[in-house]
């Protein structure tokens, strides 16, 4: 696994001679005669006992990888180092690859939210996150390091933008429908939406990402649908339930990437994200997903989160610690000047400074995907 950085560089493509979180990569390797010095991650590897048994293991790291008993003296033995897979944890802390909206919400259908992969992971994070207990907190530490590295091997070579937004932004309000209109144009504009991962504007752009592939009277019939369950409260299976519902009529929709956080457990992840990258630690998660948005990040009406995203990437955009400044588009003149006055001092900052020709202000968002076109050509000159 990669580490976690808060400047990760350019964007690496999967290390198929080091890391190994396939069976059919296993085998490859295997068949050379050596797993030396390997990463083989999360694999179930019951049924390849022959090959441990046959293979050189020195110095090659097991993440969670289940196996027999004799092959696991062997590797051991042999002079690797063997994490098992811990099967009473709600999670996989060395998986290899982000969640998906069917795995996260797996059960829902059956026995409610509560029941699902998502609620008992919060439900382990409450209970686990203060008492102490240096296992869990490594637990935490190598889980989210695991969804960092994944989430890097699925971005690479996109061209990332985000959209930052409230979570009590309604289902049927004229925000989320714009939202979701915003999300689909700049799907097709060949960009990959991310977002904080969670309901409310987010969830709506998510919703317009993967509504780009069809016609546009898709994108109204599911609004519409949508509508029934305007809020995650006070059901929050009746929620999610219309959203999979959107997804049974208008299966196949295009990719995006989600990036919620337990840390806000109470808020559910949006099953319109394809790829979901779910963290414990929030600080994790946003520093992340600020700096994978090379493209540039959507800052819709919000609250306190919404505007320490804001400022989280004015940071680096200030000092320039990512190399070049990142564009910075607000949306909404009334919101972000006069009831949550953070553009002045966004401007503020920017005075002699480099970010200064990377931020705007617009009124609505019909003028962001010009807005965004003009700062990349001017971030390109």
């Amino acid at each position: 696994m990669q580490p976690n950085s808060e400047q990760p560089g350019p964007r690496h493509t999967h290390d198929a001679d080091h890391e190994i979180e396939s069976l059919a990569e296993f085998d490859r390797a295997a068949a050379s005669g050596s797993l030396a010095g390997r990463r083989i991650q999360s694999l179930d590897l019951t049924d390849r006992t022959f090959a441990l048994l046959s293979t050189d293991t020195a110095e090659s790291v097991f993440l969670g990888c289940a196996m027999e008993p004799d092959a696991a003296a062997k590797v051991r033995a042999g002079g690797a180092l063997f994490f098992p897979p811990l099967p009473d944890l709600p999670f996989d802390p060395y998986r290899s690859s982000l969640y998906g909206p069917d795995e996260l919400f797996e059960g829902l259908s059956r026995a409610g939210y509560e029941a699902t992969p998502d609620a008992r992971t919060y439900h382990w994070y409450q209970q686990t996150r203060t008492d102490g207990d240096i296992f869990a907190s490594m637990l935490r530490s190598i889980h989210d390091d695991a969804v960092s590295d994944a989430l890097d091997e699925h971005l690479a070579g996109a061209r990332v933008v985000g959209l930052m937004g409230g979570h009590a932004v309604e289902r049927g309000s004229a925000v989320y429908t714009g939202t979701a209109r915003l999300g689909r144009l700049l799907a097709r504009d060949g960009l990959t939406v991310a977002t904080g991962g969670g309901p409310g504007a987010m969830e709506a752009a998510n919703l317009g990402a993967y509504a780009a592939p069809f016609e546009d009277t898709m994108l109204d019939a599911a609004l519409e649908l949508l509508a029934k369950a305007p809020h995650f409260t006070p059901s929050l299976t009746d929620w999610a339930q219309v959203a999979f519902e959107v997804r049974r009529c208008w299966p196949g929709g295009h990719s995006s990437v989600g990036i919620p956080t337990w840390f806000y457990g109470h808020e559910p992840p949006n099953a319109f994200a394809s790829h979901i990258a779910k963290y414990f630690v929030n600080a994790v998660r946003e520093d992340g997903l600020l700096a994978r948005c090379h493209a540039g990040v959507v800052y819709l009406p919000g609250a306190a989160g919404t505007v320490q995203e804001i400022f989280d990437h004015a940071t680096p955009n200030y000092y320039a610690s990512r190399g070049e400044p990142t564009p910075m588009v607000l949306v909404n003149r009334e919101h972000w000047t006069e009831k949550l006055p953070a553009w002045p001092l966004l401007q503020a900052l920017a005075t002699d400074r480099a970010m200064a020709g990377r931020i705007v202000l617009v009124d609505s968002v019909d003028e962001v995907p010009d807005a965004l076109a003009r700062l990349a050509t001017e971030t390109a000159s």
